[in-house]
């Protein structure tokens, strides 16, 4: 093994950390007898060699050996390298183009270049996986359908390989991989998807095994999903009731709300394709760290079948009849793993994501059930009533793990799409009564993301904070702290309820900060909470602590119009330090805004400030001045010649300060006007939205504010605020209702953005949605 190793001049090459003259033992410590040292080499190669999923010089010179590895019978853990060599080879670079528009100087090429040679090394080299679907090793059958259906030139005959052998394999997950590589074929291949659809389609009806039909629905929902049943969300409930019933539950499993400490919620390792460790770290498949090609990570499947004469595909040399479709699989609860104590201890990454991916499988017979609702969830896209029947219908499961993951199925979901999600949001509340902590947890999550739209799930936040000694402080959960997710849900629902937790909370040395934030959705429930929040903001040293401390305060008390705590706004106003000084002023400035005339005493301090070099401030101060003394000329001319300054984010700042004044600062709109043609779209929607406030006509500036709508997603909540504000869009504004309509007819939140998601999403969502609506409705009444 290994000729020819020590001819590579490994010093001459690379890896993540420098030169790559460690590789040959990292690659011969794949090979040893010794687990703990083939541990050590896997989570090497992956932190060095392909390191965040990156391809070197070294990486290639590595493929040769790695092939010669999986190839070698005598070799331990071959599913590792197996995912590790479908990891390095599965970059699809879409052709030669994206190459060819790449300057063969830059860094990106070379990039570029090495995962295209790594994709086309390990692909030549993929005969060697035909040869082990059929493998000794449970873990290496486990991974060689998703490498063959990513990596093979020959898609057909993988795909018949794959078909042949489902009918003589008899372990459940090793089935289900097979059945999840058969439709990946199907995804990467159009010429085949149609057959291959028809194929899932009949499977998933005629099979006996729930577990092999619940498998093809998946799939076909992924590739083929207008061929799914009308009634697949009754399916797939009754599918896992029979799975549930045919499974041998292990004493000690969690099985509903009266579960024991022994239950094991599974939160869900890296479902879906990513880059890192597969499966095949003797664990089985399914949850997996999510490799480049997702082996066996949301949506490994489930395999069983039947051997029908009805079999449209049945084929001498496709099915064959050993083991025969109506062979039942094997399913253990237990995985094929060493015994703990001659396992090493986890000292490397893949060592601690193995043992935590254990820990949540554990006595878990179908715990591979969960990714496949993953990939039916995904496949399913925008049928949100779909999606969300099915969520309702896994919350009804007494397996608490799988209520856990149908939780965070539900994340995903209410943050991308729009719906109907009352009865979901009851049903999440209600497992805050359950004794599983991950369960719970998983639930105060989700319900603190949701602002008013978890006020069907109020009474039993309430009750959480109520059980609580110490609601305020963070949840930990599998040894990793939380926050304090109950309280900040009900507080953001706007519940009074939280009202005295939250009077313990700022009692508290450090409270969490977005507890503070969130008081001011309380409205006038929040009051009581005035004299805490004055006493907390009084005794804040004036330090280069004092933004951060500071602003949620000062945020609340202005939300609270409390004009009660002026002395201590004037404190922070007059005594900010010279860090982060704009901040802390421009904070303190809106407090006194906010308290309007009866804040007199400020004025000033405040006129002070207008004369600041800070663009911000200055607003600020003039914003707060006319709030107070109500006399826009004497600010005015201030703000004017801001708007007239090459600064975008001051010209900004004036515009916003600006529109506040209303119909007081009309002398203004010449240079509100000028910044309508301004190349930074959010100037042109601040300056539009003052224009329209300032004049209360929008016939100059709904143009620019329909072609920055189109423009900008985000600019959506700031214009239909300002077209709620004026009234009257039949009159007004014509053409804004068309927009506005076509907004709320869309059922993917205006915000959603791939692989980002934001703490306020949904509320912003929400926002958007309701001021539509008003603007709507006033043009119903005109």
């Amino acid at each position: 093994m290994f000729t020819g190793i020590e001819e590579v001049d490994w010093a001459s090459l690379g890896h993540a950390y420098g030169p790559a003259d460690d590789v040959p033992a990292l690659l011969r410590g794949l090979a040893s007898d010794d687990p703990a040292e083939r541990e050590r080499a896997l989570d090497g190669m992956y932190g060095t060699v392909h390191h965040q999923g990156d391809v070197y010089d070294s990486t290639l010179a590595c493929i040769p050996f790695l092939l010669e590895l999986v190839a070698c019978p005598d070799v331990q853990d071959r599913g590792c390298v197996v995912e590790l060599l479908a990891s390095i080879g599965g970059i699809d670079l879409s052709g030669d183009d994206e190459l060819q528009e790449l300057d063969p100087d830059d860094e990106e090429f070379e990039d570029a270049a090495n995962y295209a040679m790594a994709a086309a090394a390990v692909a030549a080299g993929a005969d060697v996986f035909l040869g082990l679907v059929g493998d000794e090793d449970r873990e290496v059958r486990l991974a060689v359908p998703g490498a063959l259906a990513s990596l093979h030139g020959d898609p057909v005959r993988v795909r018949d390989l794959l078909r042949e052998r489902l009918t003589v394999e008899r372990d459940t997950e090793v089935r289900l991989a097979l059945v999840e590589a058969v439709g990946r074929i199907a995804l990467r291949y159009e010429s085949l998807r149609e057959e291959t659809a028809g194929w899932l389609a009949w499977l998933s009806g005629a099979a006996q095994d729930p577990a092999l039909r619940l498998a093809a629905l998946a799939q076909l929902a992924r590739c083929a999903p207008g061929r799914l049943p009308g009634d697949v969300v009754p399916t797939v409930t009754r599918l896992l009731a029979e799975l549930r019933r045919s499974v041998p539950r292990p004493p000690g499993s969690a099985t509903g709300p009266g579960a024991g400490p022994g239950g094991r919620a599974g939160t869900g390792l890296g479902t879906g394709a990513g880059t890192g460790v597969g499966t095949g770290l003797g664990t089985g498949a399914g949850t997996g760290f999510g490799a480049a090609t997702g082996l066996g990570a949301g949506g490994g499947m489930a395999a069983g079948g039947p051997n029908s004469p009805v079999n449209p595909w049945n084929s001498a040399n496709s099915w064959g009849t050993q083991g025969g479709w109506d062979t039942p699989a094997t399913t253990s609860p237990v995985h094929s793993v060493p015994p703990a104590e001659l396992r090493p201890v986890a000292p490397t990454l893949v060592g601690q994501l193995r043992e935590l991916r254990e820990e949540q499988r554990a006595g878990r017979g179908t715990a591979w059930a969960d990714e496949l609702l993953r990939t039916l969830h995904s496949a399913l896209d925008d049928r949100v009533d779909d999606r969300i029947a099915l969520v309702i219908a896994q919350l009804g499961s007494p397996d608490s793990a799988q209520r856990t993951d149908a939780v965070w199925m539900s994340n995903s979901l209410v943050r991308t799409w729009r719906g109907a999600y009352d009865e979901l949001v009851r049903l999440v509340g209600a497992q805050l009564r359950d004794p599983e902590p991950r369960l719970r947890a998983a639930a105060a999550n989700w319900l603190e993301g949701l602002f008013s739209l978890a006020a069907p799930a109020a009474d039993d936040l309430a009750a959480r904070v109520a059980a609580d000694p110490a609601p305020w402080a963070p949840e930990w959960v599998g040894g990793r702290p939380g926050t304090a997710s109950a309280l900040l849900a009900l507080t953001r629902a706007g519940d009074a309820r939280a009202v005295p937790a939250l009077a313990r909370a700022l009692q508290q040395p450090e409270p969490d900060g977005k507890l503070l934030y969130a008081i001011p959705h309380l409205a006038e429930a929040g009051a009581a909470l005035v004299p805490l929040l004055r006493r907390r903001l009084g005794a804040l040293p004036l330090d280069d602590e004092l933004g951060e401390q500071s602003g949620p305060l000062l945020l609340a008390l202005a939300k609270l119009r409390a004009v009660e705590a002026l002395p201590e706004v004037l404190r922070v106003l007059r005594g900010a330090p010279v860090f982060r000084r704009d901040w802390v002023l421009e904070s303190a400035l809106r407090a006194v805004a906010a308290f309007g005339p009866a804040a007199r005493e400020a004025a000033a301090d405040v006129r002070v400030l207008l004369d600041d070099p800070s663009a911000g401030t200055v607003t600020a101060a003039a914003r707060a001045l006319w709030a107070v003394e109500g006399d826009a000329g004497a600010v005015l001319p201030r703000l004017r010649a801001l708007l007239r300054a090459p600064d975008a984010h001051g010209r900004r700042s004036a515009a916003w300060a600006v529109g506040a004044f209303g119909g007081s600062a009309r002398a203004a709109a010449p240079e509100l006007r000028a910044c309508l043609t301004a190349p930074d779209v959010w100037l042109r929607v601040d300056a539009g939205t003052a224009l329209c406030r300032v004049t209360g006509d929008t016939g100059e500036a709904l143009p620019v504010l329909l072609a920055a709508w189109r423009e900008n997603r985000h600019t959506r909540v700031e214009i239909a605020e300002c077209l709620a504000e004026l009234g009257q869009v039949a009159g007004l504004a014509p053409d804004a209702e068309p927009l506005l309509r076509a907004e709320l007819a869309r059922t993917r939140r205006h915000n959603v953005s791939a692989g980002v998601t934001g703490d306020h999403d949904v509320h912003e969502d929400e926002r958007l949605l309701a001021l539509c609506r008003r603007a709507l409705d006033d043009t119903a009444h005109a």
